[in-house]
């Protein structure tokens, strides 16, 4: 027998999009509950609060409480080491997994003047840009897309950075000014895709959301948060990753960066005939290798 499912998320307008995105999806009758969770409070670093689970906890407590039967989720804000009575049920087709350069003075990443001033709270992409512009300062810039692009029209930055699929999803894509190409940033684990969190004990959840779930992303971001746990990452080290499907293999890539852009570890493999087992065991080897070749080398976040 169907029941009406109740889908929690986070109030902001692109969290409210992949809420009703999911609603739209779903083949039975379901409504949207708004969840105010710790990071959306949090004025300074995420870093010093408890990283990015701060967006997921508070849906997590409301879905073992049975106040919700689905949590919508930035799968790049997802901890990879998740409550032992909870499941990713579902991951929707990736979105542009690319970052974003957004400037009102210049048009491309390339011509920021020296010494130029870039809002971002994003600790990956402040060590991809050190490596390439040392000159570079940074200003916390944190909010959601509106709060972000307002400080930017306000002259308390330079440029910033946002996700492109974020951007898209909103329809606000004409506000980027230039898509990076991964080969010159590589993306946060995970980023683009979406995910439906559910309790392990919910069959009917499960089998509604089975239809939904894009199994090439589900591989590819599988490997990926395989690698980030290996490496024990949240908002505290600079990694990225980014898993591909391609003639029919996953094609890898990875870093672990030296928050200054000093040092780079890396890695790339192709995965032939991918399975997620196979690639949450890639991830996580690949991502062990990383951390015991770069040793103390990197400031691990521990």
């Amino acid at each position: 027998m169907q029941r009406k499912l109740t889908i929690g998320t986070r109030g902001s307008p692109l969290a409210l999009y992949q809420a009703n995105l999911v609603q739209r999806l779903l083949e039975c009758e379901a409504e949207v509950e708004i969840l105010k969770t710790s990071g959306d409070s949090i004025k300074g670093d995420l870093k010093d609060f408890g990283g990015k689970g701060l967006f997921t906890k508070e849906l997590e407590d409301a879905l073992m409480d049975n106040r919700i039967d689905l949590a919508v989720h930035s799968m790049k804000d997802v901890p990879t080491v998740g409550q032992d009575s909870l499941m990713i049920g579902a991951v929707l087709e990736r979105a542009d997994p690319r970052d974003a350069f957004i400037s009102n003075t210049v048009k491309h990443l390339a011509d920021l003047p020296e010494g130029a001033l870039v809002g971002s709270a994003s600790i990956r992409r402040r060590a991809q840009l050190l490596a390439m512009r040392p000159d570079v300062k940074f200003t916390l810039l944190r909010g959601n897309v509106g709060t972000r692009l307002k400080k930017l029209s306000g002259g308390d930055c330079d440029a910033t950075f946002l996700a492109c699929a974020g951007l898209k999803r909103l329809g606000q894509d004409d506000l980027i000014t230039e898509a990076i190409e991964t080969d010159v940033m590589l993306p946060a684990p995970a980023q683009g895709a979406i995910g439906i969190e559910i309790r392990k004990t919910d069959s009917f959840a499960q089998e509604t959301l089975s239809p939904l779930n894009h199994d090439e992303t589900d591989v590819a971001i599988t490997a990926e948060r395989a690698f980030l746990q290996a490496l024990d990452g949240s908002c505290r080290t600079p990694i990225a990753a980014l898993a591909e499907m391609m003639d029919g293999g996953l094609n890898f890539r990875g870093e672990v960066i030296a928050k200054d852009g000093s040092i780079r570890f890396s890695r790339t493999e192709r995965l032939e005939l991918p399975s997620k087992e196979k690639a949450r065991k890639m991830g996580l080897r690949l991502g062990h290798d990383i951390r015991e070749e770069a040793g103390e080398r990197i400031a691990w976040d521990e």
